[in-house]
């Protein structure tokens, strides 16, 4: 996977974190973020198309595959997406790209979501992959959704309760939640699997509990301040979901977006579930490509 892209760890201003990621291909920048529990790469079907036109950056978030795994602080700022955003954004800076697109999927998505509020100067465009914003669904909460979400409000149980109960279930933890549990899942290979499980340590599984934690207190309350003062996204956005996934089943996409983006270019939903990097990697492939050259 990635034969033709280098390998990077880059320090960024925590002291306590340095970001792992590969870039290669040539032409406008495109930084690809990926969601829980994965890596970068569950991008390893979609980058090396894309960079064929583009110079495509692919990271680990802060706490996720090779990049740092701090411990989280009471009030769960190390893992906000305002945070991971931040990071990103000085991933891209170190490399020469003041500017760029970003694409991100899942919990990626959402650190695309803060980044293209906090520094709009930033990014280009920004591609949102299977989600609804976060604001959006902790204030519009069902039975079904919270089912199939439940690691929503595990994960975010005060620590250390879902670090222990995890712990030493890893692999089994991993299997489950990628391949059987909740809607829209399947789709991943044996080497992908084992690259997720290899990487789902007692470490990461704490940042990604803090990573929820965040979500539902520090993220879901600046997401808050900025509807109510009427602040939205207003670089281009583009909105792709799958139609097998539960940002279909359980909530509509074109009703939850407008009230957070301002300037959405098109909705764009997928023959697949919640994984369309993996399950239909061309359909996104062509998608992406179309909407970062307009």
């Amino acid at each position: 996977m990635f034969e033709n892209f280098r390998k990077f760890d880059i320090q960024t201003s925590d002291p306590q974190v340095r970001i792992h990621g590969v870039i290669g291909g040539s032409g406008e920048p495109v930084l690809l973020l990926h969601g829980n529990p994965l890596t970068h790469v569950h991008w390893h079907l979609v980058a090396p198309r894309l960079a064929e036109r583009f110079t495509v950056v692919a990271t680990d978030l802060r706490g996720y595959g090779d990049s740092s795994k701090p411990r989280g602080l009471p009030d769960h700022s190390t893992y906000s997406f305002r945070r991971m955003a931040q990071d990103q954004v000085e991933v891209m800076a170190q490399l020469g790209f003041d500017r760029f697109s970003v694409a991100g999927h899942d919990r990626g998505s959402r650190t695309a979501y803060r980044m293209a509020l906090d520094h709009p100067a930033k990014v280009r465009r920004y591609a949102s992959i299977d989600i609804v914003p976060t604001h959006w669904a902790l204030t519009h909460i069902t039975r079904e959704w919270a089912l199939n979400s439940y690691h929503w409000f595990f994960m975010a149980q005060p620590y250390d309760i879902p670090e222990k109960l995890l712990e030493g279930k890893e692999g089994y933890y991993i299997e489950q939640k990628l391949t059987k549990m909740g809607i829209g899942k399947g789709g991943f290979t044996a080497e992908t699997l084992a690259e997720y499980a290899r990487c789902c340590t007692p470490e990461n599984l704490h940042a990604v509990c803090e990573d929820y934690r965040a979500a539902a207190t520090i993220d879901f309350m600046l997401d808050r301040a900025d509807l109510e003062a009427g602040r939205r996204i207003t670089v281009p956005t583009a909105v792709f979901w799958g139609e097998q996934s539960h940002t279909e089943k359980m909530f509509d996409p074109r009703e939850a977006w407008p009230p957070y983006a301002a300037n959405i270019v098109r909705f764009c939903p997928l023959p697949c579930g919640h994984y369309p990097a993996e399950q239909v990697p061309e359909e996104l492939t062509d998608g992406l490509s179309e909407f970062f050259l307009a």
